[in-house]
């Protein structure tokens, strides 16, 4: 039971990699535009790069690990057969 829970928090594809890379972006976004409000000038600027910053960084790694993934699991299949 616990596994089958487990496999909602795992992402199986692009699409849903991409779904959570948009989250990622709007939760970003708002943050950065507080910063804006919160510091404004070069340092309101700069925490707001920063935020969108850390989603292109995370959006690259886990399509990256998708990839990575899914020739692993090639691999392995053309191993057993």
């Amino acid at each position: 039971m616990l596994r089958k829970i487990s496999r909602l928090f795992v992402i199986k594809s692009r699409a849903e990699a991409f779904l959570i890379i948009f989250a990622l972006a709007l939760g970003a976004t708002e943050r950065g535009s507080a910063y804006l409000v919160q510091y404004p000038g070069w340092g309101g600027q700069l925490l707001f790069l920063a935020c969108t910053g850390a989603v292109f960084m995370a959006g690259a790694k886990i399509l990256d690990c998708l990839r990575y993934e899914r020739e692993a699991r090639e691999t392995k299949a053309g191993l057993d057969n």
